[in-house]
């Protein structure tokens, strides 16, 4: 029986509690190895199956075919990236200090998470294949979308509301803040994977945004 899927027609890949659950992970814990080294169009699904244990009609039986395991991965991936990183808290004292001090914590914390390497190869095969899937690009957006952007556009929102910030348009206001903390070094990186943003730089240009984007729409 083939794996439930959501709106885009990904497979959900579901915890591995059983025994066909667990197979389903090995299988996307092989392929993500195998798309990131080899990209979609070379990636076998030979291969795959061998370095899962399973043999290939299994991969087939869970995701259909070497298509919707590429978004299955893709999602996967990226969702487990995102997870665990707690929303900026909305309690913040109104204090510019302290404003100044959870924003900086919290997009550098955000920053490490998707700078890491594997997240930016997956990027890179992402922006490859997205002519050829463009409910790819779709997915990437959706999940970055909801998990990232719109908990943070929320909190400013709020802070607007208590007089915290001055941002009339929230959702900007994060483009923009994101555009001047991570933007920047996330476009360097994806095109030039032999450069490495070391703690020191991701660390000098978040705080180097936030006090940019504090001197625009602190309340003053």
């Amino acid at each position: 029986m083939a794996a439930d899927v959501d709106e885009y027609g990904i497979p959900i890949i579901a915890d591995p509690v059983s025994s066909s659950e667990r197979k389903r992970a090995s299988i996307v814990e092989a392929a993500v190895g195998e798309f990131l080294r080899e990209g979609y169009a070379a990636a076998s699904v030979d291969k795959i199956a061998r370095r899962a244990g399973v043999s290939k009609p299994t991969i087939y039986q869970h995701f259909g075919n070497k298509e919707r395991l590429f978004l299955a991965v893709t999602a996967g991936v990226l969702t487990e990236a995102y997870e665990g990183l707690e929303p900026l808290d909305r309690s913040i004292p109104d204090e510019p200090g302290a404003l100044r001090s959870a924003l900086t914590a919290y997009l550098a914390a955000w920053s490490r998470r998707v700078l890491c390497e594997d997240i930016l190869a997956l990027r890179r095969l992402v922006i490859g294949e997205v002519g050829r899937f463009p409910q790819l690009g779709r997915l990437w957006f959706k999940i970055t979308r909801e998990m990232m952007d719109a908990p943070l556009i929320e909190t400013v929102t709020e802070l607007g509301a208590r007089g915290v910030l001055d941002a009339p348009d929230p959702e900007r206001a994060v483009r923009q803040l994101i555009g001047m903390t991570l933007g920047g070094l996330q476009l360097v990186l994806t095109f030039l994977p032999e450069e490495k943003a070391e703690d020191r730089d991701i660390d000098g240009t978040v705080a180097a945004g936030v006090e940019v984007f504090l001197s625009h729409y602190g309340h003053r």
